[in-house]
């Protein structure tokens, strides 16, 4: 059977999450810092450590069957590849920053001016959309400083916290991209049966990240209230306790409603809630 290949950050931003989700995966491997690439011990795939700017174009040839990569440099690299799962992590926004005391108010007031950015294919492509004409200044390295240099009348880069940008006097003026770390494959590879083991592990992590475990008691006279508030991955799990007419209810909740959840059960009566996190979650 072919070894697979994945692709992933050898330093960055993306680099510690990908370790962490292909070793939560059940993959063991040395992170070799130094290293091109890391074998997997206990499946059939190798990791290459490379520049994220390689990563697309290393998939679209084929030299690596996967890659784990934020959006922005896909697009910024224009390679043919195919999405299969997005990740969670990574997420950031490509915006257009103007200087604190600019007079630009309007997208329209980009016209004639200049904007310094490491990715101008995306920024083009953004500019070209809304009728604008503005000079894209191609700058490697730190944008942030070209307006305070005089190179530049705003910037387009990535932004997560913003801080940067406000260090050097800069505000966000103009989104024109969201982003975040995603698994990609080379196109019409979507059937290997590798692959698609590998996509199952990984999107039952990604699905045990969202949810918690929860067990709690109830008398059986509040059951059904609870029952419609906890349909679980299919129905709860019911069992019942050494004191009459009490049983004990087990389920799961998503993440992004889970203390919603627990004050509408706690209302209905429920005592003893004991919540847990999730390892896996497989289909």
């Amino acid at each position: 059977m072919k070894t697979l290949k994945i692709a992933i950050q050898k330093s960055g931003r993306l680099n510690e999450k990908s370790v962490e989700l292909l070793k939560n995966c059940g993959l063991n491997f040395e992170n070799y810092k130094s290293s091109l690439i890391s074998p997997v011990s206990n499946f059939p795939l190798e990791i290459l450590f490379l520049r994220d700017d390689d990563i697309p174009e290393y998939v679209q040839d084929g030299i690596a069957d996967l890659g784990i990569v934020g959006e922005n440099v896909i697009q910024e690299t224009e390679v043919e590849v195919n999405y299969l799962q997005r990740l969670g992590f990574g997420k950031c926004a490509l915006k257009i920053a103007i200087t604190n005391n600019s007079d630009i108010t309007d997208l329209q007031h980009l016209n004639g001016k200049s904007i310094a950015t490491t990715y101008p294919a995306i920024l083009g492509k953004f500019l070209k959309e809304n009728n604008i004409q503005s000079d894209i200044r191609n700058i490697s390295g730190s944008v942030e400083i070209a307006p305070g240099l005089g190179l530049a009348d705003a910037i387009c880069d990535l932004v997560s916290t913003g801080g940067t940008l406000k260090s050097n006097g800069l505000k966000p003026f103009a989104d024109v991209m969201s982003s975040e770390a995603v698994l990609i494959g080379r196109k019409g590879d979507e059937d290997n049966i590798l692959i698609q083991e590998l996509i199952q592990r990984i999107q039952s992590v990604l699905r045990a990240k969202e949810t918690k475990y929860v067990v709690l008691n109830i008398h059986r006279d509040n059951l059904p209230k609870i029952m419609s508030l906890l349909p679980g991955v299919k129905s709860p799990t019911i069992v019942p306790l050494a004191e009459a007419d009490w049983v004990a209810v087990h389920t799961v909740i998503p993440e992004r409603d889970f203390w919603d959840r627990i004050s509408s059960m706690k209302q209905a009566g429920a005592e003893g809630i004991v919540v847990m996190p999730i390892e896996k979650i497989i289909l």
